[in-house]
């Protein structure tokens, strides 16, 4: 009975057909009233794991969570879902927290956001409130802030072991979306829930393309990247305040709208900028770490990192924030193996040797990342404890055709200049050595060597490739210590003597990334139609104040923009349109899709909207009459311009009406566009997926081609 209702608020209240990941295991254990401990990546949907027993459950579900934005955001959300949630922070008058206990004590409230140190806060006060009123279930957020294992320990979170001394019979649930083993072990024990089922769901992003860049220049190639990206939403992460404010800067004058955001701004400018950014009237937040955590904000197209992170868990959870609804989005890093050395002193913990090595370990294995030639995503997934196949076809390296070449010359090189320079000397010194650079840090007895220059015919770029490639075969070695020189090791001297031959990767073509919100192409979503549909969201947005993906997230939107709802009835089968949102905005968003379809002559493409598993080959069609009509003299032997004639309609619309058959398996696609046409459509459509109208495909196309056999091309693609 409870699944087949958890079912039910899934579609009725949040407006999705099926649970993801381990959502339906997850909501019966608690149900069971059994202790959890869950790992999903970020927009995996761990906030329904606890929202719907929530809502099935008798009483209050108290949610712990770190941040007072991520407060706000979560109980705007569910409000918009009409769903009664609150929570309490420093941010409310003492006459607005009281409402809300009486609105807990009356019962009205099905859901509380409170911090940990407001929970635990006046002594026991808060605690023994709780125990007066009916908790059906404690759920923490940001479970892995409780260890000091993590990557963002928060002493606070220690004392939420309190939770299960004095609520033994309520269940708990503890969400995070990083850790390792040892940091799952470590929560468990601290919240004394030793017994809670672990549900670890794959830490695969399949939506996130990872890339890494050299850091020379990165400021030229930020701009580069920025400016095929103007309209879109976008974190950038620095290391110091000052580089922060710097850039965002920089980027102002550039045109770009861009604000900081770090820990040393006044909270009022924190706020205001952070506000900006979630109600899209700022594009780019450059920020340090102190910004994102708990952050909902779901259209993030991109996070570009200009300086290395800490530790895998901290660069997973902060490339996460991109893509959250699920369309494609990106994660650049600007590399240099001297932000490694630079982060160091940053990862040793004074007078804890042990946690030192253990961080300063993650540090290394941070920069062996910035340095991968094989898949990026397989790191990230076995870096956790999950296998993957080695190629993503969804990150730079996979997009890369690497072949191996005789580098033998090109070693010796690179060895001879170690050894003329007597290993003194870190690459960037090496690489301007062979290049024969004439900059004052080379010295002046280093010129009269024969080895100096000898690699000019090689690029900078080039160089760092190669000497990365000499590290990883063992034929030369980085030494420890903030300032690495390179050395030759015992394998060196072969090839020095010309003893041993060197193959070396080189770079053969990389694919050029294309930008799309989708990968899947089956049914191109209509850009133009996407982009009035943001319109009206902003509008419903800045009229009930909150951030625009808390009316509709980007994912719905290209839902609508994809398969073109005409009814209630058809808007309701978009994901992510419940009975609540359907109310309440789903009149205004419906004129503005049938207007655009009246003004390019489409029809709804909801019957697209099947799984493939539920599609047959030939099903019955349910259309009206005056598409049947056209189908009929079609299959009495008319042609296209002879029932336009007969029907006294144009030739477009009689295209239109038969290309309706197609995906019903009435008519085949070879009997209403030729065959010698149909492949240069289908390279079109994939070609210029990333607009979707039909005018440009037409317009590529050219004039020997119609709008009608484009749409009857378009209905042959299955989702």
């Amino acid at each position: 009975m409870s699944l087949t209702k958890a079912k039910e608020i899934l579609k009725t209240q949040f407006g999705y057909d099926e649970f993801r990941l381990n959502q339906q295991q997850i909501i019966e254990t608690i149900l069971s009233q059994k202790d959890c401990l869950v790992l999903m990546p970020t927009g995996g949907g761990k906030s329904l794991c606890y929202q719907i027993p929530a809502l099935i459950s008798d009483g209050l579900t108290v949610v712990i969570s770190p941040l007072i934005a991520l407060m706000k955001d979560q109980v705007d959300s569910l409000k918009s879902y009409g769903i009664e949630a609150a929570f309490l922070n420093s941010t409310q008058t003492s006459r607005e927290q009281v409402e809300i206990f009486q609105d807990i004590r009356n019962g009205k409230l099905k859901l509380l956001y409170v911090a940990p140190e407001r929970l635990l806060q006046s002594g026991d006060l808060f605690i023994e409130f709780l125990k007066s009123v009916k908790v059906s279930l404690f759920a923490i957020d940001e479970a892995h802030c409780i260890s000091s294992w993590g990557h963002d320990f928060r002493p606070e979170y220690l004392q939420l072991a309190k939770l299960k001394r004095n609520f033994p019979r309520i269940p708990i649930i503890a969400l995070t979306a990083t850790a390792d083993k040892l940091v799952r072990q470590d929560i468990v024990e601290k919240l004394e829930i030793k017994n809670a089922a672990v549900f670890v769901s794959s830490f695969n992003r399949p939506n996130i393309f990872y890339s890494v860049e050299p850091k020379r220049n990165s400021y030229s190639r930020l701009l580069t990247y920025l400016e095929k990206r103007q309209n879109d939403s976008g974190i950038i992460y620095c290391l110091s305040r000052k580089s922060v404010e710097n850039l965002a800067e920089d980027l102002r004058s550039e045109g770009f709208k861009a604000l900081p955001y770090h820990a040393g701004l006044d909270k009022e400018t924190r706020d205001k900028n952070q506000d900006l950014f979630l109600q899209d009237e700022v594009n780019i937040i450059v920020a340090t770490i102190a910004f994102g955590m708990g952050i909902d904000k779901s259209n993030v197209r991109y996070v570009v990192h200009c300086d290395l992170p800490k530790n895998i868990e901290s660069y997973y959870q902060e490339t996460g924030r991109a893509g959250r609804d699920g369309l494609q989005s990106e994660a650049l890093l600007f590399f240099s193996w001297g932000d490694v050395t630079k982060l160091r002193d940053f990862a040793t913990v004074e007078g804890n040797a042990n946690q030192s090595e253990i961080m300063l370990k993650k540090l290394e294995t941070m920069g062996n990342f910035g340095e991968l030639r094989t898949c990026r995503r397989q790191f990230l997934l076995q870096y956790f404890g999950e296998d993957s196949d080695g190629h993503c076809g969804n990150c730079d390296n996979c997009n890369t055709v690497f072949e191996r070449i005789d580098g033998t010359i090109i070693a010796q090189k690179a060895l001879s200049a170690v050894y003329r320079t007597n290993q003194k000397f870190g690459v960037n010194y090496l690489i301007d050595f062979l290049r024969g650079s004439q900059a004052k840090t080379i010295r002046e007895e280093h010129k009269q060597l024969k080895t100096f220059g000898i690699g000019a015919d090689i690029s900078k770029d080039d160089w760092f490739d190669y000497f990365k490639d000499l590290i990883s075969q063992g034929l030369l070695k980085k030494t420890e210590g903030d300032y690495p020189t390179i050395v030759l090791t015992e394998k060196s001297n072969k090839v020095l003597r010309g003893e041993e031959k060197v193959a070396l990767m080189d770079l053969k073509a990389k694919e050029p990334k294309k930008y799309s919100l989708v990968r899947d192409v089956s049914h191109p979503y209509f850009a133009d139609l996407f982009e009035e549909l943001k319109k009206v969201r902003t509008a419903f947005a800045k009229r009930e104040n909150v951030p625009p993906y808390i009316i509709f997230s980007d994912a719905s939107l290209v839902e609508m923009a994809t398969f073109l709802p005409h009814d209630l009835t058809e808007m309701q089968k978009i994901s992510g349109v419940g009975e609540s949102k359907l109310n309440r905005y789903g009149q205004e968003f419906l004129h503005q899709i049938v207007k655009y379809c009246v003004e390019n002559d489409l029809e709804s493409r909801i019957d697209f909207k099947i799984p493939k598993r539920e599609r047959k080959k030939t099903r019955p069609s349910n259309l009206n009459g005056t598409y049947t009509e056209s189908l009929r003299l079609f299959k009495a032997g008319k042609n296209i311009s002879e029932i336009a004639k007969i029907r006294e309609l144009t030739r477009n619309t009689i295209e239109n009406h038969l290309a309706k058959f197609i995906s019903t398996g009435e008519l085949k696609l070879e009997e209403i566009v030729p065959k010698h046409k149909i492949e240069p459509i289908r390279q079109a459509i994939l070609e210029l997926n990333e607009t979707n109208a039909l005018s440009p495909i037409k317009e590529f196309l050219g004039d020997n081609y119609s709008y009608g056999e484009i749409k009857a091309v378009l209905a042959t693609f299955e989702l």
